[in-house]
């Protein structure tokens, strides 16, 4: 979501900084900011536009310094427009309009109880110039500071109720940035003479590749050639000074190329075989330790798996469901994970905890993570595409997917290598519990191995795809059906009409049709059918001539014998083969293709949807 970049350094930070928010754009972001010291004062830019833009405001306006931070905000509390855009300034109580700011501050997150810290620095004689949360940390801040910024931080954190990451500098202490986190990312990086913080590593990639993981409740002093790290005691209830370990990371400085293809969402789905063989790339045999150290004994100490994810994820975890409980027998739940540790559940220790995410930071499944983690559900896994992420060093297993860095906010190579994640996870517990023969082992492997190519001649089908988009386009609704394993693929296939197109569009299980949504179709509602040649293409064929009959125009992606052929109302794309209990890998293809070419014809931004971010770091 929001991103943030900061820096001490000795040369001109600014375009680091920049070059920074541009390398966190795919994120998701309404308005950026930049603000340095210089000239003894606080300087900034603020821009409702796209980073390109406030570099150029920074550079006529001769914004430059050793010292700043800069910001990319998704707006939460208040509208995106400049007076909410970060950097936030305080200057004090009972300051007047042009008085000069002491703090400046960025933050990432949400104060919960930023309405009462509001009322109580109102009353201290603290303007507000925003109708941000943000706003009432630099103020509070700036009421503790007494010359010590790092001591004004400490003091100002254990109110806030909420998650944040920030970073912090003053007016009065030059080459000094003090930064800190409670549920939202943040790293340090490390340099010659210089550090830096960033909400993600690769907004330093090419600037250092020395960086500390910072954890929660960490808070950083950075100044020119050293840092320290503390954190609260809660024993003595003061602030210790602790380690952590730098580690060497080759950020994806070069994954932001777009190359020939038109949108990153567009060069992410061409992407998908190079990347799913990447997924498969260690993989030479099924075993519990593709999962890591003690898979094994953990996967023969449960009897249950709970999978926590949101969004996308969710929907590869819900396909997993199918997988797990016909190949490995083993009782299966999904559970949206923003929904699950807001209700009472029925907690068992022998349950094995998913979690499922792209960046490995989405705030939702760490959260439900620590709350399954509490119920006294210690046995934890993550299929993630990060390996540095919150979310791999909170679990005591993972499997780390290789798509590679996906810009687009709409994921499509980070949901089919999940997909390939949890196969691979079905293969090992159903191995582990005597359910797997050598020659269902040897079967899989091969499918699994010729997964790159089969989705190759998926992609061949997108001239197919297009002409069908050019009718979508003129729509404004939509539904998707899809029986047994492919419902989710159906869900899925929803979801990214609706992110790109911003057509309306629901899916459902085909036989839910008579129950319901039969009364919506019209000639004026495409229907899109996911129709592998399965144990239920009978019962689908069903469904669709309950469409037909009611005028609707059904759009059909069907495995080559299932002897469905094109006609009036009847449209049929034709997958090469059918790939058994992988066809849903194959099956999503189209249906990402299908959203992308609508989404082009309709003119929306793709890669950059409205009102949506790549990660999501709140609740």
């Amino acid at each position: 979501m929001c991103g943030i970049v900061g820096a001490v350094s000795q040369r001109n930070i600014v375009p680091i900084l920049v070059e920074g928010l541009k390398r966190l754009e795919y994120r998701g972001y309404d308005s950026c900011g930049v603000a340095v010291h210089q000239d003894g004062g606080l300087r900034r830019a603020r821009s409702t536009s796209r980073v390109a833009e406030l570099q150029h405001q920074a550079e006529q306006d001769g914004i430059a310094a050793g010292t700043g931070i800069a910001h990319t905000r998704w707006a939460t509390h208040g509208a995106p427009a400049v007076h909410n855009a970060h950097p936030h300034f305080s200057a004090g109580p009972n300051a007047g309009a042009d008085a000069v700011g002491r703090i400046a501050l960025v933050h990432n997150g949400i104060i919960e109880n930023h309405d009462e810290l509001r009322a109580e620095l109102k009353a201290r004689g603290y303007v507000f110039a925003s109708q941000t949360d943000t706003e009432v940390i630099a103020h509070l801040i700036d009421h503790h500071y007494s010359g010590d910024l790092l001591d004004a931080v400490q003091q100002a954190l254990p109110r806030l109720k909420g998650a944040y990451a920030v970073a912090v500098f003053c007016r009065d202490e030059p080459h000094r940035v003090v930064a800190a986190r409670e549920g939202s990312p943040l790293v340090l990086g490390v340099g010659e003479s210089e550090n830096f913080v960033a909400s993600d590593a690769m907004a330093l990639a090419g600037v250092t590749d020395q960086i500390v993981y910072l954890e929660e409740g960490d808070v950083v002093d950075l100044q020119l050639g050293r840092y320290w790290i503390s954190r609260l005691d809660t024993t003595s209830g003061r602030f210790i000074t602790v380690q952590r370990e730098v580690k060497t990371v080759h950020a994806h400085s070069g994954a932001a190329e777009l190359g020939p293809y038109r949108h990153y969402m567009q060069k992410e789905i061409f992407e998908q075989p190079v990347a799913i063989a990447n997924t498969l790339d260690a993989v030479t045999g099924i075993s519990p330790e593709l999962f890591g150290d003690g898979a094994w004994r953990v996967f023969k100490e449960v009897d249950k798996v709970l999978i926590l994810a949101c969004g996308t994820s969710y929907y590869s975890g819900s396909t997993a469901k199918y997988w797990l409980e016909s190949i490995a027998k083993i009782p299966t739940s999904v559970e949206i994970a923003s929904e699950y540790r807001y209700r009472d559940s029925v907690p068992d220790p022998k349950t094995l905890v998913v979690t499922i995410s792209q960046s490995g930071e989405t705030a939702d499944t760490i959260a439900a993570l620590k709350h399954a983690r509490a119920q006294g559900m210690k046995h934890t896994l993550t299929i993630c595409n990060v390996s540095t992420s919150a979310m791999v060093r909170e679990c005591e297993l993972a499997y780390i997917t290789r798509a590679g860095a996906e810009i687009g906010v709409a994921s499509t190579k980070a949901f089919t290598t999940q997909l390939v994640g949890l196969f691979l996870l079905t293969l090992a517990l159903a191995q582990t519990r005597g359910h797997l023969s050598d020659e269902a082992e040897a079967r899989h492997l091969k499918d699994l191995r010729h997964l790159p190519v089969a989705v190759q001649a998926v992609l061949a089908l997108e001239p197919q795809v297009i002409a069908w988009s050019e009718e979508f386009a003129r729509k404004e609704n939509a539904l998707f059906l899809g029986r047994g394993l492919h419902y989710p693929i159906a869900l899925e296939g929803a979801l990214k009409l609706k992110e790109i197109s911003y057509i309306h569009a629901e899916a459902y299980p085909a036989g839910e049709l008579k129950h319901g949504p039969l009364a919506l179709v019209t000639a004026e509602m495409p229907v899109v059918t996911v129709a592998p040649n399965d144990a239920l293409l009978e019962k689908l064929k069903s469904n669709m001539q309950e469409v037909r009959a009611r005028g609707g125009q059904l759009y059909v992606f069907a495995d080559g014998d299932t002897a469905i052929e094109s006609e009036a109302g009847l449209h049929v794309i034709r997958m090469p083969e059918h790939y058994g209990a992988l066809s849903p890998i194959l099956h999503v293809v189209p249906l990402q293709l299908l959203a992308y070419h609508t989404a082009c014809a309709r003119g929306t931004d793709v890669d950059k949807p409205r009102n949506l971010a790549k990660s999501v770091t709140v609740e």
